[in-house]
């Protein structure tokens, strides 16, 4: 039976972690951290967890095997750290933090022996999505990802775009081919062709009506193709999750990126 902590746990993919730990017969939810709503009663199968301010405390007294944190961009490398820091595996699906940073936090606490994986999507559609858009990068002269996610997200552009866009530009040798850039844009519309990463523009959406959903367009003369993928409920990343937490203590190395 592994142990796990949820961070971010009253939030909109904490809620479903919570749901998904709790019902899985293998995982036990053992503590919930969210200081946003601190002393609120998390109801569950494995029982009532108060929702803890303090992250330290909360896993000195629950011992947790690993902690999956669905947080807040600026919070969550301070949440790896400290998990780490305590002999705390992490599952880390936070985006908007550095692959960089993240290698750097598990090295600083290596000698505790926990391990860090972190992904920008958990969901099947979206890892293969990635793969056939790097297959077809190699293949098209032009190539552009526009990313639409719910208003509540705090991180643009999104760390699936940003992913998407490293592999195609992995495939193509890292030669950039990013068309017409700022010096297209009429004055006043600055920012109209979007941001750059490896070759590749990126636009982000954000409103209400969407979910999490990502179109690549690649072109070349006379033809398109457009790889889309939808997440239209927050359990299709589910079974990513309860994978990464299963599979995390394993790892032959002791910080990884990507399903």
């Amino acid at each position: 039976m592994i142990s796990v902590a949820v961070s971010g746990a009253r939030g909109r993919m904490g809620s479903c972690v919570v749901d998904a730990v709790s019902g899985a017969d293998d995982l036990r939810l053992v503590g919930c951290f969210d200081p946003r709503h601190a002393g609120e009663a998390v109801e569950t199968s494995d029982g009532s967890f108060e929702c803890a301010s303090d992250l330290s405390a909360m896993l000195d007294e629950a011992r947790p095997d690993v902690m999956v944190d669905f947080s807040q961009p600026d919070a969550a490398l301070a949440n790896v750290r400290c998990a780490l820091a305590h002999g705390v595996h992490v599952v880390l699906g936070t985006t908007g933090v550095s692959a960089q940073e993240l290698e750097r936090a598990w090295r600083e606490s290596s000698a505790s022996g926990a391990k860090l994986f972190f992904a920008p999507n958990f969901t099947t559609g979206a890892v293969l999505m990635m793969q056939f858009a790097k297959l077809a990068a190699a293949y098209f002269g032009d190539a552009e990802i526009i990313e639409m996610h719910h208003d509540g997200k705090r991180d643009a552009p999104s760390g699936t775009a940003v992913q998407t866009a490293r592999l195609m530009g992995e495939a193509r040798g890292h030669v950039a081919n990013l068309g017409p850039g700022p010096e297209s844009e009429v004055s006043g519309y600055e920012g109209a062709r979007g941001c750059a990463e490896d070759g590749v523009r990126i636009h982000s959406v954000r409103g209400a009506g969407f979910m999490a959903s990502q179109e690549v367009i690649l072109s070349s003369l006379g033809q398109t193709l457009t790889i889309r993928h939808d997440s239209t409920q927050r359990e299709s990343y589910m079974p990513g999750v309860l994978l990464a937490v299963r599979n995390v203590a394993g790892m032959p190395e002791g910080v990884a990126g990507g399903l």
